[in-house]
Order: C-alpha cells, then sequence, then structure tokens
C-alpha cells in the first residue's frame, strides 16, 4: 500500500492541516487526510488518514492506512492498517485488516473477499458426538479401573 509506493509520486489530493470540507469527496486517486472531513469520502486507490485527522463520514477506499480519527462507517476492498494512533468509531468491512496495539476500533467488524465471504460451513451434515466415550481421558480411566464409564 502506501509503504511501497513512493507517495508524493503518486497522491493526487493532500487535506492540509488547516483545511475542513464539507460534503462528498470523490475521486480515483490516492488521497492524504491532514484536516477535517464531515460526509463522505470515495476513493478507487488509496486513503492515508494522519494523526490528527478528524473524519466524520463514511469511507470508501481500495485500501486505508489509518492514524486519526474516524467516526463512521468504513468500507476497504483490499488491506486496512490502523496504527497505534488511529481510532474508528463504526463498522467496517474489509479484505484484510491489521490492527496495532493501542488503536482503537469500536463497531462491528467483517473481514474477508467476496468469494471467502461467500463460504459458509454447513453444520447441517455434521453428526452428533458423544463427548463422554470419546475423550480419551475417559478410555484411560476405564483401563486404569477395569471396568467401562457408565453412559446415559
Amino acid at each position: 500500500m502506501f509503504k511501497e509506493t513512493p507517495i508524493t509520486n503518486e497522491t493526487e489530493t493532500v487535506i492540509g492541516p488547516s483545511v475542513k470540507v464539507e460534503g462528498d469527496f470523490v475521486t480515483e486517486g490516492n488521497v492524504i487526510v491532514e484536516g477535517m472531513i464531515c460526509g463522505t469520502i470515495k476513493t478507487s486507490r488509496n486513503l492515508k488518514v494522519g494523526p490528527k485527522s478528524k473524519i466524520f463520514a463514511n469511507v470508501f477506499a481500495e485500501n486505508a492506512l489509518i492514524s486519526g480519527e474516524i467516526q463512521g462507517n468504513v468500507k476497504v476492498n483490499d488491506r486496512l492498517e490502523i496504527t497505534s494512533t488511529g481510532k474508528i468509531f463504526g463498522d467496517i468491512k474489509v479484505g484484510t485488516l491489521i490492527v496495532a496495539a493501542g488503536s482503537i476500533l469500536t463497531g462491528k467488524c467483517q473481514m474477508g473477499t467476496a468469494k471467502e465471504k461467500s463460504l459458509k460451513p454447513d453444520f447441517s451434515k455434521q453428526g452428533k458426538i458423544d463427548l463422554k466415550s470419546e475423550l480419551p481421558a475417559n478410555k484411560e480411566l476405564e483401563k486404569i479401573e477395569n471396568k467401562p464409564l457408565k453412559k446415559k
């Protein structure tokens, strides 16, 4: 994401620390937020939220690196990284989630790709297991005592 490519060469939009954006913010390029946004943020590329920034918006991005605060729901198609100073107050849907110690995440979290989400276990075919007869400790007791345990 950001560590692999130089940000300065590919960053299309920078919202500086003194800037406040209200409304829907939509772009196709990389975005760095150091200021405040109220509304919605959508980018088809990377989003970087600086440690002093505050976002009161729903966020949509391909990848995101969060060091500041977001109050709103977050949907990241690929990789979301929350640093030790990052705070998210809202639900997240993400392909891959990386959470650093010290970060805050308050909300529901749904992880995985669309293909992975469609693969759900089928518990209807699972048979009933008798735990008393299957536990290795019970079988060892039977050997020691030379008598079978009573089964209900």
